[in-house]
């Protein structure tokens, strides 16, 4: 199951705020957005997400911004993935219901399939906390 762009952009965000979770000042919008070729608009949503989630917290006026609501070791990729892409959740391949028993039954298959994949992903993904991928070397010898 393949992580979305939303939840990828999420998860950057989100090695940036850790990356500055010391620092007194909350993180600006267009810090994350320009060093990271983000929409604006997009990470608006996502980081509004990422806060009715309780994992970023916001300040507002002139020196607002963005901060994590929990320190890096706290937070997992899995806990990042699974408010954007709501992994865990039992789906079949979308698209419309089947109306005959053989498609009942192969829609079954979709979404039991869905919930092993999401199974495996987020038990690899808790795995990871931002300040472990603060710490990973980002030599890029896993890319195809």
């Amino acid at each position: 199951m393949p992580v979305t762009a939303k939840a990828e952009y999420a998860c950057l965000a989100m090695l940036e705020l850790a990356t500055r979770y010391t620092e007194a000042r909350p993180v600006r919008l267009a810090e994350v957005t320009d060093k990271h070729g983000i929409d604006h608009g997009f990470l608006v949503q996502i980081l509004l997400e990422l806060r009715n989630a309780g994992l970023v917290v916001t300040a507002r006026g002139k020196s607002g911004g963005y901060r994590l609501a929990k320190a890096p070791h706290e937070i997992t990729l899995a806990d990042i993935v699974e408010v954007l892409d709501g992994v865990g959740k039992p789906k079949g391949r979308g698209g419309t219901t089947p109306t005959s028993s053989l498609g009942h039954k192969l829609q079954r298959v979709w979404a039991e399939l869905s919930v092993r994949l999401a199974d495996t992903q987020t038990g690899y993904l808790t795995g990871f906390t931002l300040a472990d991928l603060l710490a990973y070397d980002a030599t890029p010898d896993y890319m195809i």
